[in-house]
């Protein structure tokens, strides 16, 4: 059987998901309250997709930093999800807080407090992270602070010295923006595998089109997964389209991580050794599951429980 180790790097974040009625945030009432459902959830680009990865069946791991204030339900949900964690407690910084907003359309929109998050470093690294690894994955959120970036580029190197395969998620294209998308590219390029969504892939080469934008993302990566949403996804390799899949119909409820739901399918079809459109369509199925549940996490189902 292929191997099936994974370890991500990436964000644990506290997720406070805020589901009103209105058809964005011009609906919001100013300056008195908009009726809506508040929930709480363990969330974070990195844990998410360590998560899916491991419901879809892989050894999951993740390396992500967190504050004291929530490290024990953070671990303890990691774990219940089937993740092996290896949490990095800031004694000084809360774990990473976002507050999104989701309107009646399953949008979202998120106000960002990156906490313990913006600082995880080389300090955090440990070489025997890589042991019975197959694929290292970068959550984009990582290389946004000096810290993370210098992070990014030793695990990647390591990763390459031992033959572990690599890919990054550019996770946001407002940080995206700020951090450069040029440099973006000059320091994830090591990374063979490159997963953004169509607003990413577009700011990273300047592209009017997904199909444009893909192949030359493949040309700069060596392959590059673009997540169109409902429109489906597509990939290239090489400089040249080769998979391509649909959208799936499904009632959206919240939008909260079906990228990283999305990378976790996909990531986890190619370690078995799946083609490239079946590995798109495990990529899809798991980011049209993650829209119908609240927060970026699957769902716990009670057999999960009795056999963890």
């Amino acid at each position: 059987m292929t191997e099936m180790g994974l370890l991500v790097i990436g964000d644990v974040v506290t997720d406070v998901v805020a589901l009103h009625g209105e058809q964005n945030l011009a609906g919001l009432a100013t300056g008195t309250d908009t009726a809506a459902d508040i929930v709480l959830r363990p969330g974070g680009s990195g844990a998410n997709t360590a998560s899916w990865a491991a419901r879809l069946g892989a050894d999951a791991r993740i390396l992500t930093r967190v504050g004291s204030d929530t490290s024990e339900w953070h671990g303890a949900e990691l774990r219940r999800s089937g993740v092996r964690p290896h949490l990095r407690v800031d004694p000084e910084r809360p774990t990473a807080v976002v507050i999104a907003m989701v309107d009646v359309t399953g949008e979202r929109s998120m106000l960002t407090n990156r906490g313990a998050g913006g600082h995880i470093g080389t300090d955090d690294w440990d070489e025997e992270l890589l042991d019975g690894v197959a694929h290292l994955h970068l959550s984009g959120y990582t290389l946004f602070a000096e810290p993370g970036l210098r992070l990014s580029r030793l695990a990647l190197a390591e990763a390459a010295r031992r033959g572990v395969t690599t890919s990054v998620d550019p996770a946001s294209a407002g940080f995206l923006r700020a951090f450069g998308p040029e440099r973006f590219v000059r320091e994830t390029a090591d990374a063979r595998l490159v997963i953004p969504n169509l607003d990413e892939a577009l700011l990273l080469t300047g592209e009017t089109s997904a199909e444009r934008a893909a192949e030359r993302l493949s040309v700069l990566y060596g392959t590059a997964a673009v997540k169109l949403g409902r429109m489906g996804a597509l990939m290239a390799r090489q400089g040249r389209l080769v998979a391509r899949v649909p959208g799936l119909p499904v009632e959206v409820v919240d939008s909260t991580g079906a990228g990283d739901a999305f990378a976790a399918g996909l990531i986890t079809a190619l370690l078995t050794g799946a083609g490239d459109e079946a590995a798109l369509d495990a990529g899809r199925r798991a980011g049209a599951e993650a829209v119908t549940v609240i927060g970026g996490r699957p769902r716990i189902l009670q057999s999960d429980l009795a056999t963890n």
